[in-house]
């Protein structure tokens, strides 16, 4: 097999550089994005301001004084580059967590549109979804929003064509070929399976987010 590519470097504004891995959703990209910002994490210097993981790419945000150097971002791109490359795209998780979820009924309106889908029955698909430990690629869309990849595929379904107005906190949706909660109530298109408990985001607590790129997660079915 040929090594993976060095990431492609993009400045975004004066303060921040994108390392972009790949375009797409896939999970050889996204663990190479973890590789790199546990490596970034475990090496980082003080004008390293932040560091954002999405799907396929790293954003690094500079504190342009701190570089002492006359052009920060060429040196932040020098020492990335350094960083960036012979990565170890295995790098273990930091946790699994265990969201019980409690499936269908008002709670997953969608359930059964998402087993005719498969073609399967509801149970299975039930038992398929929470049969995956799935890895948290990313956070986004709304704050502690978790982009869970490792979805059975024969459950992958559109979204829908008409959004809802109203998703109730918690909802755990199907979208596309991803799934994920929703940490407060608001729009959404994703397919609703079920619902959880669990507050996935809260501005008091240390760190807000309950799950972190990286993340490992397993749902747990549980009684209506």
């Amino acid at each position: 097999m040929a090594p993976a590519a060095d990431p492609r470097f993009e400045r975004i504004g004066e303060d921040c550089l994108l390392l972009r891995f790949g375009s797409r959703i896939e999970a050889a990209s996204n663990a190479r994005v973890h590789a790199l910002v546990s490596r970034l994490h475990a090496t980082r210097p003080r004008w390293v301001a932040d560091i954002v993981p999405a799907f396929a790419s790293v954003a690094v945000f500079v504190h342009l004084d701190e570089t002492c150097e006359s052009e920060p971002l060429d040196a932040a791109m020098a020492w990335l580059a350094t960083q960036s490359s012979h990565l170890d795209a295995h790098v273990a998780p930091t946790r699994t967590v265990e969201i019980p979820v409690r499936y269908g009924g008002a709670d997953g309106p969608d359930l059964d549109a998402v087993a005719a889908h498969a073609g399967i029955d509801r149970d299975e698909a039930i038992a398929r979804h929470a049969a995956v430990e799935y890895q948290v690629a990313m956070l986004g869309f709304a704050p502690g929003f978790p982009y869970l990849l490792g979805l059975d595929a024969a459950l992958a379904i559109p979204r829908l064509a008409t959004p809802r107005l109203r998703v109730p906190a918690g909802s755990v949706g199907i979208g596309g070929a991803q799934t994920g909660i929703y940490p407060r109530t608001g729009p959404g298109g994703w397919r609703i399976v079920g619902r959880a408990d669990a507050t996935l985001f809260d501005p008091q607590r240390d760190p807000p987010a309950l799950l972190a790129p990286g993340d490992r997660v397993r749902f747990v079915p549980v009684a209506t």
